[in-house]
């Protein structure tokens, strides 16, 4: 006996197309989930982002140790209007920054010769960045 014609199960078609929309839709929010792609970084970034901690962290120690004034916060200000960073690259410029102040801010609570130390360290580290980047990349 041959089997009997059906129709076409409706509920699996039903399913299939359910199923299909949903995996439409996840697609579309893991898509949106990730952050386009930057562009190649430059190969003087690694080094800015170094010299914006440099700056955060004399930004806290110098005053600690008597400089009066902004010196330090007025340099990562100029930095970042010359670079002229998209927000993303800007934010990792600030998080540098903050980090190299907050590092020295939790160890340091009055000027003490260690403290002195770094800052002669950074001011040298951060000088030769700073010409290095300049030598290398400049106009």
């Amino acid at each position: 006996m041959k089997p009997a014609l059906r129709a076409p199960d409706c509920f699996a078609t039903r399913r299939a197309m359910v199923s299909r929309l949903i995996l439409t839709a996840m697609a579309a929010v893991v898509l949106l989930a990730v952050p386009p792609a930057r562009a190649v970084e430059a190969p003087y970034e690694a080094g800015l982002l170094r010299l914006a901690e440099i700056l955060g962290s004399l930004h806290f120690l110098r005053p600690l140790c008597g400089e009066e004034g902004e010196a330090w916060r007025a340099q990562m200000e100029a930095l970042l209007e010359t670079e002229k960073p998209d927000p993303a690259l800007r934010a990792r410029f600030i998080a540098s920054f903050n980090r190299g102040y907050r590092t020295f801010e939790a160890t340091y609570p009055a000027c003490t010769a260690s403290a002195a130390a770094a800052i002669a360290l950074y001011m040298k580290e951060g000088e030769a960045l700073a010409r290095d980047i300049a030598a290398r990349y400049g106009n």
